[in-house]
């Protein structure tokens, strides 16, 4: 199934979002191996920076381009489908494809990769009395 960022605006909620976009992966695994120069070298290069920084404003920097979650550190763009070596090594149109990606948050793109909801939402801590601890 190729995934599109139309398809995934298309859930209202993160949840849904987050389902949809997730990607089955274990920690450890190798994405690049001893090739992973290439990897870096993409996401380096001007060109990359030029779409990444367009995708962002398109996403109003948005974790999972839901507007009431927004992104105070640093965005990351990630692939919906995920790209390979081959795809950097032929610059294939599917790595510059807006709708290919989608503005998250570093632990949002964690639990995607990984599939752990848990490093998802942390409820704030209910305060009590005598407690002088700052968030």
């Amino acid at each position: 199934m190729f995934k599109t960022y139309s398809e995934l605006i298309s859930f209202d909620t993160f949840i849904d979002r987050f389902n949809y976009a997730k990607v089955p992966g274990t920690i450890g695994d190798r994405t690049f191996g001893a090739n992973r120069y290439l990897n870096q070298r993409f996401y380096m290069s001007k060109e990359w920076r030029n779409f990444r920084r367009d995708i962002i404003v398109r996403d109003n920097c948005s974790d999972l381009a839901i507007e009431s979650e927004s992104i105070f550190d640093h965005p990351i763009i990630h692939h919906l489908n995920p790209i390979t070596i081959e795809d950097i090594l032929n610059n294939n149109s599917v790595i510059w494809d807006p709708e290919n990606v989608v503005c998250v948050s570093f632990n949002t793109h964690n639990a995607i990769h990984y599939g752990d909801e848990n490093t998802l939402f942390h409820p704030p801590q209910e305060r009590r009395k005598g407690d002088t601890k700052l968030w």
